[in-house]
């Protein structure tokens, strides 16, 4: 009896636990949602899973070594330091030079994580940072779906962003670079406006300005911002859109956005006398004229008296406006645009003028096939969402609009800017599939029309044609929205394709196939680093291409020539120099840069094509743009690069030829080819009888990626 009671009591408690509709909507959407943020952290951890925890590339280990100096030293070191290993003998003055939302980041969070008593290592928390925002970009995705068109648009939103490798490339686990948190900045700070701009709220405003801030300490395509809500501003005061809401979201967000962002020394007083943020000035001063003229019509009360206003006052600003620009222009305060700004605009600018922003494989202009490889079928889903938009334009539509074709004309312009492109097209295909979907259910769910009066006449004939498609209109909706579900799962089977096969590679640790078909793992960088870090003197000075200057400095511990940052053209060019010249030429430079080694990249026994020789043509012509004592066409042959017998002579006998082929002329690569074949460029190479007489080998790794030279002292010294 007890027992029979127990169970009744808890039937009846599960009864008055019964959820109304609009609670089991919430409970269902929440649920999606934390199940779409696990997702968009598990699906990042392919490449500590397949190898280890570790930091990728090479621009991510000049932030480890930050934000290892931040955890020990503290903020205002960091902020004050000026580092001596890096651009020897220059120095580089850190805390001036870069963008410091993400080393500040990773170090609260450990701060944090370390305060609840957690053993962990600051290196597991930088792996971890990139995964871990963009788990925070899906619900800012959901939130800014649901703001421009509904909540089940948030949700796919989120969704499709969770997984798309567009977004992926640069947030997976290891990482450890700007974007990581940039792109959750970015995403932020655009809902965040358009929230402002819906709502006209001075609240939503202020935290679009600290959102813009976060992204300014984060990155340097805060430009990208600063540019497109200026111009989605112009585009609603011309298409008549003026209101209050308008004028209070854009002069909060951008008065208190400037100020914020000059507190960045990288910044700083750029954001008032760079070109490239003259438009956001311009568009600020522009909504006042607007507020004035709308008191002025109130005022006056007379069309006739106004029409006279408005054109003594639309003459005068634009007069003043040119003018201000024209002086300031002229006098420099206002600077031009930069290189990088104006290869955004014109992809061939950097090409003709600037060979050391065109030498960087992800300035490149992208292919079709990254397109598809990076968007699938949102590129399909992208122009249905634009249609859909330009039938329920809105604010914030228009927003999201711009957004999404100004993102594309530059993802482009340069193959980086995919990733900026990706949340515009997570938004705008969400669009399209919320809607789809959407239609075609009501349609399936559709019921035949009963009704209790007997109808008469053509009503009822109407009625029997519709109940007689119906049927046929429920088929086809079906079929379509199982063509739709299968269109969707291929999608996230491609992303979980891309993510774990090509995204998930740390380039610091390779991987290839061998005979048998297993992996074989190529750790060549890793031993190369760590010999220099134990077999060479403390100060010792390491000449490479820039490419592995922040990886020798951070794994390696010791001073380099140039790195990564790239700031100084023309010491990166006399690096390019002395590895185009002769053996006894490249010494003379590097004597006066007081180098002890020099590192090389070769790829000829393994396979590998990313090595410095294929990189040589780069060096030549970054060089030839500072020293016109070198010239392209003498390491060509009829306009073809070679290494083979066929190559110039300049080339088989330059620095960078030597120290890459040295001793490999006695080398068997390959089963059935003669000594000295390189298998990355597939040909005998043309100069096996190398000798060196002013640098001697060193080390060589197991797979000959990585060859360290000694640079012999003065004959006059011992």
């Amino acid at each position: 009896m007890g027992a029979s009671s127990k169970i009744s009591s808890n039937l009846l408690s599960l009864k008055t636990l019964k959820l109304k509709t609009k609670q089991q909507e919430i409970l269902i959407r929440v649920s999606a949602l934390a199940l779409i943020y696990v997702l968009a952290f598990v699906v990042r951890l392919f490449s500590v899973l397949r190898y280890e925890s570790m930091i990728h590339e090479f621009d991510p280990y000049f932030n480890y070594r930050t934000t290892l100096y931040l955890v020990k030293n503290g903020f205002m070191e960091f902020w004050n330091w000026f580092d001596y290993e890096s651009w020897y003998p220059l120095g580089r003055i850190v805390g001036g030079t870069l963008y410091p939302g993400l080393m500040v980041t990773a170090a609260l969070m450990y701060r944090i994580l370390r305060f609840f008593t957690f053993a962990i290592h600051i290196r597991e928390v930088c792996v971890l940072t990139a995964p871990f925002f963009a788990s925070n970009t899906t619900l800012v995705a959901y939130f800014f779906g649901k703001e421009i068109w509904d909540s089940g648009a948030g949700l796919v939103a989120a969704a499709l962003i969770a997984i798309c490798p567009g977004y992926i490339s640069r947030s997976v686990a290891g990482s450890y670079d700007n974007e990581g948190v940039a792109i959750f900045a970015l995403v932020l700070t655009f809902y965040l406006f358009v929230k402002a701009v819906n709502s006209g709220s001075l609240s939503w405003s202020l935290a679009s300005a600290f959102g813009y801030f976060y992204m300014v300490s984060a990155w340097g395509g805060y430009v990208f911002i600063i540019n497109l809500i200026p111009l989605y501003v112009l585009v609603l005061l011309v298409t008549g859109r003026y209101s209050m809401r308008l004028y209070v979201a854009y002069n909060c967000m951008y008065a208190l956005g400037m100020l914020l962002a000059m507190q960045i020394r990288f910044v700083g007083f750029q954001h008032v006398q760079s070109g490239e943020h003259m438009a956001a000035l311009g568009v600020f001063f522009l909504l006042q004229v607007f507020y004035l003229l709308e008191w002025v019509k109130y005022i006056l009360n007379d069309p006739k008296k106004f029409q006279s206003f408005l054109r003594i006052t639309v003459t005068v600003a634009i007069s003043l406006g040119m003018l201000a620009l024209i002086i300031g222009t002229a006098s420099g305060y206002i600077s031009p645009w930069t290189g990088r700004f104006y290869s955004l605009l014109d992809p061939t600018y950097a090409k003709d003028h600037i060979p050391i922003i065109a030498s960087v494989s992800e300035h490149q202009p992208t292919a079709w096939s990254s397109f598809m490889f990076d968007f699938h079928i949102l590129l399909f889903l992208f122009p249905a969402g634009l249609y859909l938009c330009f039938k329920r334009l809105s604010d914030a539509t228009i927003f999201v609009v711009m957004y999404g074709l100004t993102s594309m004309y530059f993802a482009g312009v340069m193959v980086r800017l995919i990733l900026v492109a990706a949340p515009a097209m997570c938004l705008v295909s969400s669009i399209a599939v919320s809607a789809t979907l959407k239609n075609l259910s009501l349609l399936v769910r559709e019921k035949t029309s009963k009704s209790d009066k007997p109808l008469t006449g053509s009503k009822a004939a109407a009625a029997a044609k519709a109940d007689q498609t119906l049927p046929f209109q429920k088929n086809g909706a079906t079929a379509l929205l199982v063509g739709f579900f299968y269109l969707l799962s291929r999608y996230a089977i491609h992303c979980t394709w891309v993510t774990s096969e090509a995204y998930s590679s740390p380039s610091i640790v390779l991987a290839a196939r061998g005979a048998g078909g297993g992996r074989v793992i190529f750790d060549d960088y890793r031993e190369a680093y760590y010999w220099l870090r134990q077999n060479t003197p403390s100060d010792a000075k390491i000449m490479s291409w820039w490419d592995y200057g922040y990886q020798i400095t951070a794994m390696g511990n010791r001073t380099v020539i140039v790195d990564n940052n790239t700031w100084n053209n023309t010491h990166i060019a006399t690096v390019g120099r002395a590895m185009s010249s002769y053996e006894h030429e490249a010494y003379e430079i590097m004597q006066e840069l007081d180098v002890g080694y020099v590192l090389v990249v070769f790829g000829g026994v393994t396979g590998y094509s990313s090595d410095d020789i294929n990189k040589f043509l780069w060096m030549v012509r970054i060089g030839g743009g500072v020293f016109p004592v070198i010239k392209e066409p003498d390491y060509l042959v009829n306009g073809e690069f070679r290494v083979d017998k066929g190559a110039a002579p300049k080339m088989l006998n330059c620095l960078m030829y030597k120290l890459c082929y040295y001793r490999f002329g006695e080398t068997t690569t390959e089963y059935g080819k003669p000594p000295g074949y390189d298998r990355a460029r597939g040909v005998e190479i043309g100069n096996k009888d190398i000798k060196l007489e002013y640098l001697e080998e060193a080390f060589t790794t197991s797979n000959w990626i990585v060859r360290i030279y000694k640079v012999k002292l003065p004959k006059n010294r011992w």
